[in-house]
């Protein structure tokens, strides 16, 4: 799966900022991304970060020296893919700004789909030598649901607890009266495979930003530190209701 992955990217690999015209598509093309962050966490961060335009059949992303800084993510449709890129577009994603536009060809996932995948020559070379069929080496991922085996019980599968606010409900989540504004911001409604990572992504844009934690025995919630309040209250204004993996979070200053 790995290398039939990497030989899509290879096929839709682009030289970034390109001069000629590409068509509106369902994937997306993102480079400029920070080469530091390991594949599965970057995988994982792409993932929360734009399943609130749609669904994601699939996310690309590896570690080979032609393919470092650069991801794409595969889209249901054309509509989110578009509002993906005109609302991202230079989100500081891991302390970079992300160049995104539209992939110049169509991934093997969604050719599948519609019907109009053809394998390409390389991968026919390596079936000759092999003796294998096309069938052979494609027939495992025919009973795919379009996702990404990595995000399997995690963003891509989107399983029920993730969708839902941590267990107890609104009465203990929510303080009985609002706490003033202070420093730190109390987050809540988080899926549950959130890392301090992706938060600190999140909330690191915002200037004052001084740490985030987060309780193991309680996931779902998390806290954010700024210098003041009033820069708390700046990133609480930009977040409230940003969508991680279709889980709108909920920002409160904490109590003290």
């Amino acid at each position: 799966m790995e290398e039939l992955n990497r030989s899509t990217a290879d096929a839709m690999y682009q030289k970034p900022n390109s001069d000629t015209e590409i068509p509106t598509n369902v994937t997306i093309y993102i480079n400029n991304l920070n080469e530091k962050v390991k594949i599965p966490e970057l995988k994982k961060s792409l993932e929360a970060v734009f399943s609130q335009f749609g669904k994601i059949m699939e996310v690309l992303a590896f570690k080979t020296l032609k393919h470092k800084g650069q991801a794409w993510v595969v889209f249901d449709d054309v509509s989110s893919a578009t509002s993906a890129i005109k609302q991202m577009q230079g989100f500081p994603f891991y302390d970079k700004p992300m160049r995104i536009q539209f992939a110049k060809t169509k991934s093997d996932i969604i050719a599948k789909k519609d019907g109009t995948f053809v394998a390409r020559e390389k991968r026919k070379r390596q079936e000759e030598k092999g003796g294998k069929k096309k069938k052979e080496h494609h027939d495992p991922n025919q009973g795919a649901t379009g996702l990404n085996p990595a995000f399997a019980g995690a963003y891509g599968a989107r399983p029920p607890l993730s969708q839902i606010p941590y267990p107890g409900g609104a009465k203990t989540m929510l303080p009985e009266a609002p706490a003033p504004p202070n420093n730190i911001l109390f987050i809540q409604n988080l899926p549950h495979d959130t890392t301090p990572m992706m938060l600190q992504m999140l909330f690191h844009q915002y200037p004052g930003f001084k740490e985030v934690r987060m309780i193991e025995a309680k996931p779902g919630i998390a806290f954010v530190e700024y210098a003041d309040e009033m820069q708390s209250t700046v990133a609480m204004q930009g977040l409230q209701s940003f969508k991680i993996s279709q889980n709108q979070i909920l920002i409160t200053y904490a109590k003290k």
